[in-house]
């Protein structure tokens, strides 16, 4: 069994408790118009060029996967042969065991609290190879998600797991559609499925101006977290204009002009004791 991972950042503090490594697994079922990681959208690896690239075509390769197939197939090829280092390989293969051990060359740095945190893309998405890491894993375990996922198969996360990262992106469903790709029904059905589970959870929702910043969505949202025991409180990520930024090095172009709320009313959470954060 393989999986695929596109980067390890290393002493992470904002992903769970204490010091963590944040492991960032590729391929994501949802296409989100603000995602600023768009390396990690498709399953399989790929080339990022940097856009300090002169163009030489040192790089320049007859029988290209991307020129014959349509596709590029991330054989690196193309990497070797720029001099210059302005490519690069997005995504590497590890079994879980060498994914595992990776993760715990740095166990003497987590101290009582700190672990890993599986993100993406969405790592649900490798769900028998998730699986098959975390249960080699003798740390905290956090995994960030959309939930976009069959219910059993996020229930069978929720048991290698000890703290989750649950995003709401709108509760609205064709809002939702509009704005990620897919309907909010499963993401819904999850969530319930973790209000159940007792699972300590922080929820996440990213805020863009004239998308999902209203009173009305927040005060949905806020409904929907309101009676969640195991909630430990609502993280507020406002846009990040360097969204786009990656776009072009994967060969995307990012069409849109998005920008962070104006104001971000935590008194509708406050108002349900719902603790809030804003990052």
């Amino acid at each position: 069994m393989q999986g695929t991972v596109f980067d390890i950042k290393e002493f992470s503090v904002y992903d769970g408790p204490g010091v963590r490594v944040t492991v960032f697994l590729k391929g994501c079922p949802l296409r989100c118009q603000w995602c600023h990681n768009p390396e990690g959208l498709t399953a399989s690896p790929g080339i990022m060029v940097s856009a300090a690239c002169r163009g030489c075509g040192k790089c320049r390769i007859p029988d290209c996967a991307l020129k014959l197939k349509g596709s590029c197939d991330g054989c690196g090829r193309c990497v070797e042969l720029c001099g210059d280092g302005y490519r690069s390989v997005s995504g590497k293969y590890f079994t879980p065991e060498a994914l595992a051990e990776r993760i715990m060359s740095y166990s003497p740095f987590f101290g009582e609290d700190g672990g890993v945190t599986f993100s993406g893309g969405e790592p649900t998405l490798q769900s028998e190879f998730l699986i098959s890491t975390l249960r080699l894993l003798p740390i905290h375990r956090t995994i960030q998600t959309c939930g976009h996922c069959r219910e059993e198969v996020f229930k069978s996360i929720l048991s290698h797991v000890e703290l989750v990262f649950f995003d709401i992106k709108h509760t609205d469903p064709a809002m939702h559609k509009r704005y990620t790709g897919v309907d909010n029904s499963l993401i819904l059905a999850n969530l319930r499925a973790l209000k159940a589970s007792r699972k300590p959870f922080i929820a996440r929702i990213p805020l863009i101006n004239g998308v999902n910043d209203s009173d009305e969505n927040l005060e949905k949202a806020a409904a929907l977290l309101e009676d969640a025991p195991s909630l430990i409180r609502v993280e507020l990520l406002p846009y990040n204009s360097a969204a786009g930024a990656k776009y072009p090095m994967v060969g995307y172009s990012y069409p849109y002009s998005f920008s962070a709320p104006e104001r971000i009313n935590t008194d509708i959470f406050a108002n349900r004791g719902i603790k809030t954060r804003v990052l």
